[in-house]
């Protein structure tokens, strides 16, 4: 594996930590410990989710990438997924910050940003992929 993806893979890692302490954030809210409105709490948990799963999802395509021995740059596309991971999440958490807010602010363009760049991830990985192997054909 590229060098400079192992650390990125090393320091998204230890990016779930935050991600779990993330979750003692959400059982406070859920336990009444905080104000906020249904959206608010609804948006909290759809971020934490999906930070969890875009990270292991990203993980899982670095790793099955570089055992299909994809190259040639096409590797950093499974980036494209670890960064949909912070945009998508930064939608949900960012666009209801205030209070009592009754729909989403401007911030909700993130998440369709991350959606965009996350689509756009997932065909390259799956395409480069698919190259590896038939390239491993012939």
């Amino acid at each position: 594996m590229n060098p400079i993806l192992t650390i990125v893979v090393g320091a998204t890692l230890l990016t779930v930590i935050t991600i779990a302490f993330g979750g003692t954030f959400l059982l406070r809210v859920a336990g009444g410990g905080y104000a906020f409105n249904d959206l608010q709490k609804s948006f909290f948990r759809a971020g934490h989710a999906h930070a969890g799963v875009l990270v292991i999802l990203g993980l899982v395509c670095v790793l099955a990438q570089d055992a299909a021995g994809v190259g040639g740059g096409w590797e950093w596309a499974a980036v494209g997924v670890l960064a949909s991971a912070i945009l998508i999440s930064a939608g949900f958490f960012l666009s209801v910050l205030g209070r009592d807010p009754k729909r989403p602010g401007g911030a909700i363009a993130l998440l369709w940003a991350g959606a965009a760049v996350l689509t756009l991830a997932l065909l390259a990985v799956g395409i480069s992929i698919i190259a590896a192997g038939v390239a491993a054909l012939g």
